[in-house]
């Protein structure tokens, strides 16, 4: 048993360490000199229940360092019961920041497809970008995406996201649970293997879009709006596919406000895992289950003192340092890197998090999002 537990820990160690590598290999994206815009794009942000939020999305939007006859924003209302409408009103009447809002139309099990996928069809522009309502977007976020464009002619770019956070430990925790995704999915693009993004900054061709049949095959998973599209792009044009580092691209979000929020938020980002195709990702996604799940295996045999402490030691360590090297890269490139000081107690805890959530996604248990009930 513990030469298997060696050999996980070995396998995990090379895949963290490729990442590392990966990271490394995607260098930081800085504007032209002589840049001017040239294409024109449409932002799609679909919502629900979003008032706390929809104010600082709204500023974001306004302060924007684009020319707003090359912008098109459509907000698509996912059934909001609160005072959305208001809020959005007031704002348009003190600002001269222009939108559109719809109303989704549900016709699958995944609402936000079904927003993403109605805006499309009402987009006037060939570049689509995007974003949540609980978002903040940084002013140059549109100039350096159309740079990027005119420099590598994608189909398809991926940008960074990372989470707003207050000064107490579980949102600190929420932050290094996130930045190690964000760390994993600049890393596998930097290998040339990319298998995760985020929706909250993703930038897309319609034409793409049109081309990969949209969300189709996939829209009965609640979430996955994001990595299904990346992973059908990948498969028909892996060269096309791209990742934006720059901090001038990096879009805010925030954390969940409770546990339960926080489990069923994973649980529902676990729900597609079982959908990949890509292998890839499936590897990666069993590694690192299977990492954590040593480590607290390895703690229990030691408690009750069946093994000696030494073989916990050393493999926690392992996993410790390389996680942490990866983990420093990413926050060093968010700018979050202060946040360092909490990795020793957060290490320790999240083994037992990443355990859990995996054992209640493969349970298939109901779970609740934005005041709806879906099932795995």
């Amino acid at each position: 048993m513990i030469i298997l537990f060696i050999i996980i820990s070995l396998v995990y160690f090379i895949l963290i360490f490729s990442f590392i590598i990966g990271f490394n290999k995607i260098k930081t994206f800085n504007l032209d000199k002589n840049y001017t815009p040239k294409n024109r794009f449409t932002i799609i942000i679909p919502f629900r229940n979003e008032e706390k939020n929809l104010h600082s999305l709204l500023s974001s939007l306004n302060r924007l360092n684009y020319p707003s006859n090359m912008l098109e924003i459509i907000l698509v209302n996912d059934d909001s019961s609160d005072s959305y409408l208001t809020i959005l009103n007031n704002f348009k009447e003190k600002t001269s920041l222009k939108f559109e809002l719809i109303e989704n139309i549900r016709k699958s099990n995944s609402p936000k497809k079904d927003a993403i996928e109605i805006a499309i069809k009402k987009a006037k522009y060939d570049w689509i970008l995007t974003t949540d309502a609980d978002c903040i977007l940084p002013k140059d976020w549109i100039t350096f995406y159309d740079n990027f464009i005119q420099k590598k002619n994608p189909k398809m770019i991926c940008g960074p996201v990372t989470y707003q956070v207050k000064n107490n430990f579980f949102e600190k925790f929420q932050l290094f649970d996130f930045i190690s995704l964000i760390g994993t999915t600049i890393g596998s693009f930097g290998l040339k293997k990319p298998f995760l993004c985020n929706g909250a900054n993703l930038c897309y061709s319609k034409d793409l879009f049109y081309e990969l049949n949209g969300f189709e095959n996939n829209n009965t998973i609640s979430s996955g709006d994001d990595v299904f599209l990346l992973e059908k792009a990948n498969k028909m044009y892996p060269e096309k596919i791209h990742y934006l580092k720059s901090i001038n691209t990096l879009v805010q979000t925030l954390p969940q406000e409770n546990i339960k929020n926080l489990i069923f938020q994973r649980i529902r980002w676990a729900s597609k895992t079982t959908a990949y195709e890509n292998s890839f990702g499936k590897f990666v996604g069993i590694v690192v289950f299977l990492m954590n799940s040593v480590i607290l295996i390895l703690l229990v045999l030691t408690g009750f003192k069946v093994i000696s402490w030494n073989y916990f030691t050393i493999i926690f360590l392992i996993k410790f340092h390389i996680d942490l090297i990866l983990i420093y890269f990413t926050l060093n490139f968010t700018k979050q890197q202060k946040n360092i000081l909490f990795y020793p107690i957060i290490s320790i805890i999240h083994p037992f998090f990443i355990f859990f959530t995996a054992f209640l996604s493969f349970l298939k248990i109901k779970y609740k999002w934005k005041n709806r009930d879906f099932s795995l």
